[in-house]
């Protein structure tokens, strides 16, 4: 069975109607690029907004970003969770990296086809970027105590939400000894995206966030 867009009006029922219309056709581009480039597992495009698009947007059921608010989605992938959540966020500025050149092309073209002015995607790797901003997002990209290494220097202090400026990171499973290895001046908070967002898949998955 497919499940459509109406799993994210069900927790997400303050979104607007173009909004929800956004939501919709990023659906059918995801299915329309996949087909060509594999940007998403194939064998999870069936379970695509539940499995991928709703897990994105469990972020903002952690924190509410505030108008301003500067965020890098590094390793962003085909674009999650930066593109949903810069959907949901329109006054929130997105920068999506990635050191693959073809899926930051599908993010490009699927942000354009959106129409979306507050997200952009860059082929450039995270060391070689010269910014900063209010948090960095990841979802499943590397080990934690790397992840914490490459974010922290471009994390600014400037502090204007009410969680304080960080790493946010979607990871799943045992997270019990990547959370050991990270070194002790760093605080993981974890919170399990099953408690956020009361759909049985997420059981596993969890939110771990890194006070900068």
């Amino acid at each position: 069975m497919v499940i459509g867009s109406e799993i994210i009006e069900k927790y997400f029922s303050e979104l607007s109607a173009d909004q929800m219309a956004q939501f919709d056709t990023l659906g059918d581009l995801y299915v329309e690029w996949n087909s060509k480039i594999n940007v998403i597992s194939r064998k999870d495009i069936d379970s695509l907004y539940p499995k991928h698009i709703l897990h994105s947007l469990s972020i903002a059921k952690f924190i509410t970003f505030v108008p301003g608010t500067g965020i890098l989605d590094l390793g962003t992938g085909g674009g999650l969770p930066g593109i949903p959540l810069a959907l949901l966020y329109p006054e929130v500025q997105f920068l999506l990296i990635d050191a693959r050149a073809k899926k930051i092309s599908v993010v490009n073209e699927i942000i354009d086809e959106l129409g979306l002015e507050n997200v952009r995607g860059i082929h450039k790797r995270a060391e070689d970027l010269q910014m900063q901003f209010d948090y960095v997002l990841a979802r499943a990209v590397t080990r934690l105590d790397k992840l914490i290494e490459i974010s922290m220097p471009l994390i600014h202090q400037d502090e204007k939400n009410v969680i304080p400026n960080g790493l946010i990171t979607l990871k799943g499973g045992d997270l019990t000894q990547e959370i050991k290895e990270v070194s002790k001046q760093h605080q993981v908070e974890q919170v399990c995206v099953q408690t956020l967002i009361s759909e049985p898949i997420f059981h596993d998955k969890h939110i771990l966030y890194v006070q900068a």
